[in-house]
């Protein structure tokens, strides 16, 4: 333990003397085990402190806390290398290497990522948002010390059961199987991914967990099982063979055995000495290992415990008594349940109509859903390809499936998205939740390419609705169209606009009102600040607003009326100006030999966005209502005719 002690007074997250004496993780293995359980009381109370003051993951962060302890208590993550596969559990792994003294500010702009960030300390390697490439990566990291001649650094992969069914940690296992280097992956057991896991692998993990026959009697049989004498051929080779049948039945774990990978476990996660002790065994075994170690979501803190699900990100709530209090309004409903709601009219109204979710029912408002249309609701975990493929195939059979993935998550699926859908035509349609800044998740978590990544395919239509009215309108043009569609659609509230929206037709735009001096166009959820600048300017320029609809087809009239003139044209869009709304109108106007001059794109610039607000967010690169007022202003002022 370090000789000097921080001072922890002021901290705003409370009094934590032992987390606060860590300037980086090394004194953790010179800890006592009392040290270290009052290491392991101190993470939970900053955490339970923590959501006091905002939303942030939580149970998946109580589940590790322990797990986290061992880890850093056994190896040396400033030489060894660790990999925190689904990087939000890492609260506990940031508190200990340093970076307590700024904890208060996680997810804040300015302050600590809410994920792992190679910028705030030699500890983190990736930024580890999404799900599943932690073996991968780890198995490259071992390649390469081992080329670099660095083979005494050890390599750990930390990957959640949830995560495990994705295609690419198969392929790694496969990989490192191969290999046959030393390699540690700790599959953490929790029964949950965000919301309880779904397939045949988490079945596999239950039956390795629960086995009453193999947890009760494996050590004892197996010894046993060593002492069978072995005499003669035939019956040496017949007792050989059912004793390590016999053993493979009893210790689990044949999948990855089979795959050349040790399998050890299940333990208890939870248990510090425990982990510890199987840890040290896993490190100085040759070859890749994995390590079966079984945790509670939430632990600790009885109601994440109870219901991991409401607390993977809960409300804020105060802890004096352990209970939650209501979240503060957030305004207007957001699209995400507006989304919900065409979903459900379209499955009552035509029994073809399917949907699809990876793992994400919870953040996608989907259990309603799931509870009226079991039979037409598949939630394929977090496999992202298979669930587009999945759909291409269903679209085969006359299905209308629905794709209902984060903007973020679905770049996984890109090539499914070009050869299963796009390159046969078939009409699957895409639902882009958290297209857009998604505030303090980040970016990993930002849904701002999709535009870019979408638009490009053949076949392709590409909407995104203005105000909540719209969505309904297009889940059913889409479900109409006889080609592949998508619909992208922010994390945040949805617009009321109290007029009778226009009909949707594909590749048509929607006029929301005429200017003398130039028009804002807005894509997607932008037109909520399109209208009010134009309303802000009202008293100096005659601005109009469009709300674009689609950015493929391009409306080429729209393109045509709002630069015939000579008036300036403004675009809005809350994703990358690369290959984006702007990008495209412009494009267009090129095809039709019309003055670009004319032209200013307001978008997210080329680099990736930091955490934050939203609001803040969009403020800083020119979205928010007072920054697009000045852009039509500086419009005029340089528009010279």
């Amino acid at each position: 333990m370090s000789n000097t002690t921080a001072s922890s007074d002021h901290h705003p997250l409370g009094d934590h003397p032992l987390l606060a004496s860590l300037d980086d993780a090394t004194p953790l293995r010179d800890f006592s085990l009392q040290q270290l359980e009052k290491t392991a009381t101190e993470i939970r109370d900053v955490l339970c402190n923590l959501l006091a003051t905002r939303t942030a993951h939580f149970a998946s962060n109580l589940g590790v806390v322990e797990l986290c302890l061992a880890l850093h208590s056994e190896f040396d993550f400033r030489h060894d290398r660790l990999i925190w596969d689904t990087g939000h559990q890492v609260y506990p792994h940031k508190l200990v290497t340093g970076r307590y003294k700024d904890f208060a500010g996680i997810r804040t702009s300015g302050g600590l990522m809410g994920y792992p960030n190679p910028g705030e300390s030699v500890y983190d390697l990736f930024m580890t948002g999404h799900a599943g490439c932690s073996v991968s990566t780890a198995v490259g990291l071992r390649s390469g010390d081992i080329i670099g001649q660095q083979a005494e650094r050890r390599t750990v992969a930390v990957i959640g059961d949830g995560a495990f069914p994705s295609g690419i940690v198969f392929e790694a296992l496969n990989n490192a199987g191969e290999l046959g280097d030393d390699l540690t992956i700790v599959l953490n057991d929790n029964k949950m991914s965000i919301c309880h896991r779904v397939g045949a692998v988490a079945s596999y993990l239950d039956r390795l967990r629960s086995n009453p026959f193999y947890t009760g009697l494996k050590s004892e049989v197996v010894r046993l099982l060593d002492h069978v004498p072995m005499f003669g051929d035939p019956t040496e080779r017949f007792l050989a063979q059912m004793k390590e049948g016999v053993k493979a039945g009893l210790l689990g774990g044949m999948l990855f055995e089979e795959l050349n990978i040790r399998y050890i476990g299940p333990i208890d996660g939870h248990d510090i000495p425990l982990t510890r002790k199987y840890l040290a065994m896993a490190k100085e075994t040759k070859g890749p290992v994995l390590l079966h170690v079984v945790t509670e979501k939430g632990h600790g803190y009885k109601p994440a415990s109870e219901d991991p699900v409401f607390f993977h990100t809960p409300p804020i709530f105060t802890d004096d008594n352990g209970n939650p209090i209501t979240q503060k309004s957030e305004g207007l409903p957001p699209y995400t349940l507006h989304a919900r709601e065409a979903i459900r009219k379209q499955m009552a109204a035509n029994p073809r109509v399917t949907i699809i979710t990876a793992a994400m029912c919870q953040g996608n408002k989907l259990e309603p859903v799931r509870e009226e249309y079991p039979d037409r609701f598949f939630d394929v975990g977090i496999c992202e390809s298979h669930a587009v493929a999945f759909a291409a195939g269903q679209c085969k059979t006359g299905l209308r499936p629905i794709v209902d993935i984060y903007s973020t998550f679905l770049q996984r699926s890109y090539d499914q998205i070009f050869q299963e859908v796009t390159l046969q035509d078939l009409p699957v349609v895409f639902m882009l939740d958290r297209a857009g800044l998604t505030g303090p998740d980040g970016p990993t978590h930002h849904g701002l390419f999709d535009v870019g990544y979408m638009r490009l395919f053949p076949n392709m239509a590409c909407m995104a609705p203005g105000y909540a009215a719209e969505l309904e309108l297009m889940l059913n043009a889409a479900l109409a169209h006889d080609h592949p569609s998508s619909i992208r659609y922010p994390k945040a509230s949805a617009l009321q606009l109290e007029h009778t929206p226009e009909p949707v037709e594909i590749g048509k735009s929607e006029t929301i009102s005429a200017g003398r001096d130039g028009t804002i166009i807005a894509y997607g959820a932008m037109l909520d600040q399109a209208i009010a600048a134009a309303e802000l300017l009202r008293d100096e320029l005659d601005v109009g607003v469009i709300n674009a609809r689609f950015v493929k087809p391009m409306d080429i009239d729209m393109v045509r009326q709002t630069l015939v003139d000579g008036n300036f044209v403004v675009t809005l869009e809350e994703g990358a100006r690369m290959g984006g709304f702007g990008s495209a109108f412009i494009e267009c106007a090129v095809a039709e030999q019309l003055d670009t001059r004319l032209i200013k794109v307001i978008a997210l610039p080329d680099e990736f966005i930091e955490h934050g607000d939203r609001s803040d967010l969009l403020d800083k690169h020119g979205l928010s209502v007072d920054k697009i007022a000045q852009s039509c202003r500086d419009s005029v002022t340089s528009n010279v005719r």
